[in-house]
């Protein structure tokens, strides 16, 4: 990603049950206490703890605590949605550079940190292009032919692209954390679809609707057979800006709507597909997009998608105000050279991740796990990039470096386990703010970022317990312990 965004009755049988994303106190007779012990995982602006543990959390019977610092109150009867979790693209670039370019040990080691729960961070959300993005090494879909020429029966569809680099990595990652979800977008359709015949602009010609919704149900069979699963698709990237430069392809509500309708779901139905439909995956300054969409088309989709890279958070919770049983995800968050290291990406990436999830989403996704020395590679023509990786893998020395966006993830995804539970934590705007999940071993995962310049307690009270850890001015925390529940 890069500057353009900060600028600028058979169909039922498709349905997928979802969770209401409005709050639901659950069961809330419930006592809850702390079990301890209590594990922090600090980092700080300074960069002398990056998700280190340290060992000065104390847990206190509330009226013995100190009362200076800032008040966090747990409250785990009111839940909200659950979660998927954290991760980011193995783009071709990305796939390209872990697989190739690294050595074999330094590969393993990053993809155990990537992904492995002990050994690692625990990453469990995948978001896939189909087909090159802006980050490719050359331009491709699985069904290119020469200009002029058609594929009405894709006759020519191969995923064989995939399987030098991404096939593989997706494998290996799926061994290290089999609860890994991968959903995929596309950047574009191939030329010879749209009014281009081109992989640059356009958009899908009407006509191919069908033969593009059977392109999405071969894509997810041919993963199929692979052992990868699909877990939801949407129909197109950002399909509200058409770059220049690189592969993409104009989509508006109505025309998404009408390939879902016509293209999507007719061919998921025949080849028995259940793979989830998520809408838009685009920007926070755009509701009417997936409002229009839901309005017309609610029992065909399972939620919506969002971006970054316009607009303000809330827009996801406006949206599941009036869609409530329509899930949220959020799909795409870059860093890069526009928001400068360390201080202000570092704390601008908690931050996000703390509102997206504080605003219904089941993920929090970042968008190239690798790109080298260049902020590459970059597809011909694209230019120079400014987008930073979560990692970096310099293509002449070899040399691997853990990014800011390593951390930042770290903190999310570590010790939240899939299907962990929001949980109400209060949060003063400008002065902290916190997120909290709840496991399926009822175990606790709360996020906390002091916003002051100053070093502050951050006080955590759940009823008659206060947990206190001592935060650096600008410092986070995740902050883990076992709850104990009595009926």
């Amino acid at each position: 990603m890069n500057m353009k965004q900060l600028l600028t009755a058979g169909l039922s049988s498709m349905m997928v049950a979802c969770v209401p994303n409005t709050p639901e106190p659950s069961e809330p007779d419930k006592v809850y206490s702390i079990e301890g012990p209590v594990s922090v995982y600090m980092s700080t602006v300074d960069q002398t703890h990056l998700f280190t543990q340290v060992e000065d959390a104390q847990l206190f019977l509330k009226q013995d605590a100190p009362s200076s610092g800032f008040d966090i109150t747990l409250n785990p009867n009111k839940q909200f949605q659950t979660i998927l979790g954290s991760g980011a693209s193995f783009t071709d670039s990305s796939a390209y550079l872990i697989n190739q370019v690294l050595s074999l040990e330094d590969k393993e080691d990053l993809m155990k940190k990537l992904f492995d729960r002990e050994e690692g961070i625990g990453l469990s959300f995948i978001r896939q292009p189909m087909g090159a993005s802006d980050f490719a090494r050359t331009m491709y879909t699985y069904n290119d032919r020469p200009k002029g020429e058609t594929d009405e029966s894709l006759e020519y569809f191969s995923i064989d692209h995939d399987r030098a680099d991404i096939i593989p990595l997706l494998k290996q990652a799926l061994e290290l954390n089999p609860s890994i979800k991968i959903m995929a977008s596309p950047w574009t359709a191939p030329g010879w679809m749209k009014s281009t015949d081109h992989w640059i602009g356009g958009q899908l010609n009407p006509q191919n609707y069908e033969v593009y919704g059977q392109y999405f149900a071969r894509f997810i069979q041919a993963y199929q057979a692979e052992g990868l699963d699909i877990y939801a698709i949407t129909p197109q990237n950002e399909p509200l800006y058409v770059p220049a430069h690189y592969p993409g392809m104009g989509m508006n509500a109505m025309q998404q709507t009408n390939f879902i309708r016509r293209g999507l779901v007719p061919a998921f139905q025949k080849a028995g597909l259940d793979t989830k439909i998520l809408i838009y995956d685009h920007n926070w300054d755009r509701k009417d997009y997936p409002l229009d969409i839901l309005r017309t088309i609610p029992e065909l989709v399972s939620g919506v998608a969002w971006h970054v890279y316009g607009g303000q958070v809330n827009a996801m919770s406006e949206v599941v105000r009036e869609f409530p049983n329509h899930d949220v995800y959020f799909t795409e968050a870059s860093g890069g050279e526009w928001v400068p290291p360390f201080e202000a990406a570092f704390l601008g990436a908690i931050k996000t991740g703390i509102d997206v999830f504080r605003n219904y989403s089941k993920t929090y996704v970042m968008w190239n796990f690798a790109l080298d020395e260049n902020n590459g590679p970059v597809v011909p023509g694209f230019g120079r990039s400014t987008v930073r990786g979560m990692v970096t893998i310099n293509q002449e020395t070899k040399e691997l470096t853990y990014n800011l966006d390593y951390y930042v993830l770290a903190h999310f995804s570590k010790f939240t386990q899939q299907d962990a539970i929001r949980i109400d934590s209060t949060r003063a705007e400008g002065n902290f703010t916190s997120v909290a999940f709840l496991n399926p071993d009822q175990s606790v995962n709360l996020v906390v970022y002091n916003m002051a310049n100053q070093s502050r307690n951050a006080l955590i009270h759940l009823n008659q317990q206060t947990i206190v850890v001592p935060m650096q001015g600008k410092g986070v925390a995740t902050i883990t312990f076992k709850l104990q529940s009595e009926d």
